[in-house]
């Protein structure tokens, strides 16, 4: 998401002609855009977003089992 970022603050900085980014070519410009789709294809293709939200999930589950045991007093 970072690179998402970077690249649309590049774009428009680009764009609005603002700074030495001014001077840059739209290659350098738009290459985190690139790096954004290479990873999301590598993230969805190794099972790494589906591994983050399955530790969220977990954390989530063993945060409420930890509150309903406090609740009990356990």
């Amino acid at each position: 998401m970072y690179m998402l970022g970077l690249g649309i603050i590049l774009a428009l900085l680009k764009y609005l002609e603002i700074g030495p980014v001014a001077a840059w070519s739209w290659w350098w410009v738009l290459s985190p855009f690139a790096l954004t789709i290479l990873w999301w294809a590598w993230a969805d293709s190794t099972g790494y977003t589906k591994r983050k939200a399955m530790e969220k999930m977990d954390e989530r589950k063993q945060e409420r089992i930890d509150k309903q045991k406090e609740a009990m007093g356990m």
